[in-house]
């Protein structure tokens, strides 16, 4: 009760922190429907639900640092801090189309993907929870406002590597972002506890994506704002409205700790609290959430009883395999060698970041670790890995045995004889078992 206390409420504050020129609005907490009993509704009520007592209260917008007794890492004191605006590839505007978030049983569609009634109201209007649609950012070793455990997003495209701090993800779960000529979209899911990046091109046609309100198997539905279709951030596929069916390109992203990401990549750019609204980056309004006994918000399935609902899992999925690893069995492990799909994949843990989603300040959070999986061959070799509990300070946690290189938690060489190489990026999920097999249900599961 307690943990379903906590979620309501921050998805209320979530909602309702408004920015200056704006005041999102809220259904009331009870008023949990469907989607197919909205048909015909436009975005629901204008009554917000207030917090209750003794409930966590995250109100201070924009503190400078959350109150926490984590450091800050070593920011250059010499580099004042920049800003920087990154060309946005914007979408083709609102298409003349039947919204999918109105009327989702319109006979023009084509069948929908999932239980129309199994897609429920988790609170907020679209976009109540705001996406960033023209990020800001700075060079991450000008950056003097982030913990060294704290997580952030890693994602790297054409050879360039960004970071997505989860204290910002937390508030808005979508980003809009282009990286070139490519445009992205970077979400993020507290309630599922996932991170996932796609691609906005779909063939000729450039889509940008907004937070529908809305929830299925406890995970953040999407809406494009040019059709109004709906789209699951688990999977990157159009469920319900003129695009069903339709799959985005999955990027492969990572998380990992500020101090891990800063030293492997102190020139690049980190996604900035200029986001044109206030909000208590660096609280976490779903404390308590990250808890093993508890049971998800709004999670309607019926959980695999293999594990735990809310056991932190990593899930690799390629072709038509799935595995998930236990996180606390492969922290044990360090390196996890496994087969998805028929391919042999190297699965790596580190410790040293901070869960989001357990204390008030996201910094305070326990240590779960960073995890990579990769292909184990470079230059032509195949190689096999074990983690080291030595760093020479620049992240180099791992070595291969075949050559004696080290290796950082982003798969890259930075020392010995393959020194400059990086390994193949596998993508990969750090989040709850319950929704990994509620969209993946003949998921295999490993023990290390």
């Amino acid at each position: 009760m307690r943990n379903l206390l906590f979620t309501l409420v921050a998805v209320v504050l979530l909602a309702t922190a408004c920015g200056p020129d704006e005041r999102a609005t809220v259904q009331g907490a009870a008023a949990v429907r469907p989607l197919s009993e909205t048909s015909g509704v436009a975005a629901e009520s204008e009554q917000a639900h207030a917090p209750s007592r003794g409930a966590p209260q995250v109100d201070e917008p924009h503190a400078a640092l959350a109150v926490t007794n984590a450091t800050v890492c070593g920011f250059d004191e010499d580099l004042k801090p920049d800003r920087i605006e990154v060309a946005q590839i914007p979408g083709d505007g609102r298409e003349n189309t039947v919204s999918a978030l109105d009327f989702p049983d319109d006979a023009s569609f084509g069948e929908p993907l999932v239980d129309l009634n199994r897609i429920l109201s988790g609170g907020p209007p679209p976009d109540g929870i705001p996406p960033i649609d023209a990020p800001v950012f700075q060079t991450a070793n000008t950056v003097d406002w982030i913990h060294c455990t704290e997580p952030v997003l890693a994602l790297s495209v054409d050879g360039e590597t960004r970071a997505y701090p989860v204290q910002i993800m937390t508030w808005h779960e979508l980003v809009n972002d282009t990286f070139g000529d490519v445009p992205v979209a970077v979400s993020y899911c507290p309630l599922c506890n996932s991170a996932l990046a796609y691609r906005r091109d779909l063939g000729d046609r450039i889509v940008t994506f907004g937070t529908s309100g809305r929830l299925f198997n406890s995970s953040l539905a999407m809406y494009d704002r040019e059709t109004e279709s709906m789209w699951t951030h688990f999977n990157g596929t159009a469920v319900v409205g003129t695009l069903v069916g339709t799959q985005l390109e999955l990027l492969p992203m990572q998380t990992l700790s500020w101090r891990s990401f800063l030293q492997a990549n102190p020139e690049a750019l980190v996604l900035t609290r200029e986001t044109g609204y206030q909000r208590s980056y660096g609280q976490n309004p779903y404390s308590g959430y990250d808890d093993v006994t508890t049971s998800p918000f709004l999670f309607d399935g019926e959980n695999d009883q293999r594990l735990p609902a809310k056991e932190r899992i990593v899930g690799i999925r390629r072709g038509d395999d799935s595995a998930a690893i236990v996180l606390e069995s492969l922290a044990s492990a360090g390196v996890l060698v496994t087969e998805v799909d028929g391919e042999l994949l190297s699965v790596w843990h580190l410790p040293g970041t901070a869960t989001a989603l357990e204390e008030r300040a996201i910094a305070d959070g326990r240590d779960v670790g960073a995890v990579g999986v990769y292909l184990p061959m470079a230059d032509g070799q195949a190689l096999s890995f074990m983690r080291s509990d030595e760093s020479a300070g620049d992240g180099a946690n791992f070595v291969d045995q075949e050559t004696g290189s080290t290796w950082n938690i982003q798969g890259s060489a930075v020392g010995g004889p393959l020194k400059g190489h990086q390994l193949e990026r596998v993508e990969h999920l750090d989040t709850f078992w319950f929704a990994l097999a509620a969209f993946e249900p003949d998921t295999r599961v490993v023990n290390p």
